[in-house]
C-alpha cells in the first residue's frame, strides 16, 4: 500500500496534483492580471480550472495566499529565464544589452506580467503584508549584473565603480516602465509604449540610455553612443 505524503495524498496522485495546481495558477494569473486582487473571485478561478472552490482552498488558505503564489511563480519564471541566458562568452557590453533586451521582451511577450507587477505594488502600498519571493530572488539578478559590470571594468569597456544594486534598480525601472507605468511614460514620450511600434521604440531608447551610463569612450571597439539614433515616426500621437 503506498505511503501517504505530508498532505495525506498517495504518491501516485502527485502528478495529478501538480497538473491541478498548474491549472489553478494559470487561471488565477489571468484573473488577477485582468481584475486585480479585489475583483478576482475564487469561484470563477475554480470553474475555469475545472476544480471545486473547496479544492482551491485546500491548496491555498486564502485568495491572498493564491495571489502570492501567482506572483512567486511569475518572479521565479522570469528569473530562471534570465539565468538560462549564456552570457559569459559575450563581451560585457553585448552581454548587458542581451540581458536588458531579454528582460524587456519578457514583458512585451507576456502582458500579464505588468498587470501583476502593478497589482503587487498596489497591495504593498495598502500595507496588506504581502511579501513575494522577489525580495529573496532579487540578489541573484543583482549578482548576475554585477558580474557583467565587473568584467566590463576589467576590459576597459565600462566605467569603474558602478553600484550593481542601483544599476539593477534603475535599469529595471526604465526598461519596464513602458509597461508597468504605461500611462505616465506614454504621455511623456508622446506615443503608446505598448503598441508594436511604440514598444520597439521604447526598447531601443531605454536600453541605449541605460548602456550609455556605463560605457566608456576610450575603448577602441566600443562607441560611447548608439550608432543608430532612436526615432519614432508618430512621436506626437496621443498617449492612451
Amino acid at each position: 500500500m503506498p505511503m501517504p505524503t505530508h498532505d495525506g495524498e498517495p504518491p501516485t496522485s502527485l502528478p495529478r496534483k501538480r497538473q491541478t495546481l498548474a491549472r489553478v495558477l494559470k487561471e488565477a494569473r489571468l484573473a488577477f492580471s485582468e481584475r486585480g486582487l479585489a475583483g478576482a473571485r475564487i469561484d470563477d478561478i475554480a470553474r475555469a480550472a475545472g476544480v471545486t472552490k473547496q479544492l482551491v482552498y485546500h491548496y491555498f488558505s486564502s485568495k491572498e495566499d493564491l495571489f502570492s503564489s501567482v506572483l512567486d511563480e511569475s518572479v521565479q519564471d522570469v528569473l530562471a529565464d534570465l539565468l538560462a541566458l549564456e552570457l559569459d562568452h559575450l563581451p560585457p557590453p553585448q552581454a548587458m544589452r542581451v540581458l536588458l533586451e531579454h528582460s524587456f521582451d519578457r514583458y512585451r511577450a507576456h502582458p500579464a506580467l505588468s498587470a501583476l507587477a502593478q497589482e503587487s505594488l498596489r497591495q504593498h502600498e495598502l500595507q496588506t503584508g504581502h511579501i513575494n519571493r522577489f525580495t529573496k530572488l532579487a540578489p541573484i539578478l543583482i549578482r548576475l549584473m554585477e558580474g557583467i559590470l565587473r568584467r566590463g571594468e576589467a576590459s576597459g569597456e565600462f566605467v569603474t565603480g558602478v553600484d550593481a544594486r542601483l544599476f539593477c534598480a534603475a535599469s529595471g525601472l526604465l526598461t519596464t516602465g513602458g509597461f508597468t507605468s504605461r500611462y505616465i511614460v506614454s504621455t511623456l514620450a508622446g506615443f503608446d509604449t505598448t503598441t508594436p511600434e511604440g514598444s520597439s521604440a521604447w526598447r531601443r531608447y531605454s536600453v541605449d540610455f541605460v548602456m550609455a551610463t556605463v560605457l566608456t569612450c576610450n575603448h577602441p571597439n566600443q562607441p560611447c553612443l548608439p550608432t543608430e539614433p532612436t526615432t519614432f515616426r508618430n512621436a506626437r500621437t496621443s498617449a492612451p
